[in-house]
């Protein structure tokens, strides 16, 4: 599951909402919603995106957040390594090639040094 499919079943079901009534309500298939929420379709356009701030009626930061959201859970993902180190092209292609063994621990230290890393860049 995405990030984002994870933010729409937690939204859908904060307000009592089956994924069949949202489907009908937004006019798209609940197989496609239920694709968005497994992660087994991609990031929702920008249009639908809108689509589902407004039907769940979100403003501000948490429609910044949604958004957000939506961007870090593409689920084909591409890391063009043109112009960095051996070193950075190896860790894109080790990370590419080994990701589906990695656990949840692993992961969460790779984003731990990722934050940090971040951090230390934010003026």
């Amino acid at each position: 599951m995405t990030p984002f499919g994870l933010k729409l079943r937690q939204l859908r079901s904060q307000r009592g909402i089956s994924q069949k009534q949202m489907a009908s309500d937004l006019n798209v298939s609940a197989a496609y919603l239920s694709a968005l929420e497994h992660g087994k379709k991609g990031v929702p356009s920008w249009q639908m995106l809108q689509r589902i701030i407004h039907y769940f009626n979100i403003i501000w930061d948490e429609a910044e957040e949604l958004v957000g959201i939506a961007g870090l859970s593409r689920t084909k993902t591409t890391i063009n390594t043109i112009g960095l180190t051996t070193k950075a092209n190896i860790v894109a292609n080790r990370i590419a090639a080994e990701i589906h063994q990695l656990n949840d621990d692993a992961l969460g230290k790779i984003l731990t040094i990722l934050d940090d890393q971040s951090s230390k860049n934010e003026p």
